[in-house]
């Protein structure tokens, strides 16, 4: 979010003060809601209360939510929000369909590659390809999982992207490899969100325990439960990975943390409950130069037990060059190659055996 230098700007807790007076209630009509649902205001108890970016996130993004309500959803999404109930029972013996496509066996790492249009890097492509020419892309060379960004601030994307990559999934049924599952990665606020999200065919939605809260994440978790969603929830510490959890999440994405090693303390102490299986994501942040340490930190990520690694802006770090175009990067990061005895770092010249190694994956 900009900030207009020419504007006076009021004092940092004063707006915070200001923002956390406003209730937070949900923005669809209550009639197409079940009777004994009623949207309660956001309760603040984590162990980590929400910090003042998360607020002002927050609050940009109900803004928008309450725009896309008052303009008026169209009927496919009304008639899925009614579905929707806040008691559900998630059976958390058992894997969804998307948690068992990302947990393999031991010792090897599976793939989410997120669209985008919007990059936060410099230095990288100017221009992302439309969803139909990277989807295929994605699944050819080997992703797990397809997530779209459909959030326009952040990711420059909308619901209408989601639909376009699902559309493409969908030509290679009855192919190998045949469809990815898409993931609709909205900053959700409001269940309305997770109906469109249902609507446009996605099989999971994101929820970030930073911004909601343990009390709205099981919610969220429950109200995706209802029309057969699964929930991916997004934590940045320890505290807020266990109380994931223990608001039942079986999906967790450690975001916003740097390295491999602050990656896995933030799962290393989880107590899980008995008979509960939860699947470990790392969010690899893009490095600002040409070279690949993101596939090494996704090998290391691998090595210290995490699932699944989740990849955004280091797809798109070149784009022209062969050895880092999207697909080659997903495969590299999927191989098997030692971090003692292979470095992914040819454009930079170091570490012995790169070349030959990312020569090997793009033939």
């Amino acid at each position: 979010m900009k900030r207009r230098s020419q504007q006076p700007q009021l004092p940092l807790a004063i707006i915070i003060s200001l923002l956390l007076a406003t209730s937070i209630n949900s923005f669809a009509p209550n009639l197409l809601r079940p009777s004994n649902t009623q949207f309660q205001t956001i309760q603040q108890q984590s162990t980590t209360s929400l910090n003042a970016l998360g607020v002002f996130v927050r609050k940009a993004k109900e803004a928008d939510v309450r725009a896309y309500c008052e303009a008026g959803p169209p009927e496919s999404v009304l008639n899925i929000l009614k579905q929707i109930t806040d008691d559900a029972q998630v059976d958390n013996s058992k894997m969804g369909e998307l948690q068992e496509s990302l947990t393999k066996r031991k010792g090897t790492i599976t793939i989410i590659a997120e669209y985008k249009r919007k990059l936060e890097g410099t230095g990288f492509v100017s221009e992302i390809p439309e969803p139909e020419l990277l989807s295929p892309v994605f699944r050819e060379f080997g992703a797990a999982a397809v997530a779209v960004l459909a959030d326009d601030r952040t990711g420059g994307c909308t619901y209408d992207d989601i639909k376009q990559v699902i559309e493409e999934q969908e030509e290679a049924r009855g192919e190998v490899p045949g469809p990815l599952p898409v993931i609709s990665s909205d900053l959700i606020v409001d269940e309305i969100q997770i109906a469109q999200s249902k609507e446009a065919g996605a099989k999971a939605v994101t929820v970030t325990y930073g911004v909601v809260g343990s009390e709205k994440t099981t919610q969220f978790i429950n109200n995706a439960a209802s029309i057969g969603l699964e929930v991916i929830v997004n934590v940045a510490s320890a505290e807020e990975a266990q109380g994931a959890v223990d608001a039942g999440a079986s999906i967790i994405s450690v975001c916003g943390v740097d390295g491999a090693d602050n990656k896995y303390e933030v799962i290393e102490s989880l107590s899980i409950p008995e008979g509960r299986k939860v699947c470990t994501i790392a969010n690899i942040l893009a490095k600002d130069n040409k070279a690949l340490e993101e596939v090494e930190e996704a090998w290391i990520c691998r090595d210290k037990g995490f699932n699944c690694v989740w990849v955004s802006d280091a797809l798109y770090k070149s784009g022209n060059d062969p050895v880092e175009h999207p697909g080659a990067i997903i495969n590299s990061m999927k191989a098997k190659s030692s971090v003692k005895y292979a470095s992914p770092k040819a454009r930079s010249g170091k570490g012995e055996g790169a070349r030959e190694y990312l020569g090997d994956i793009l033939m």
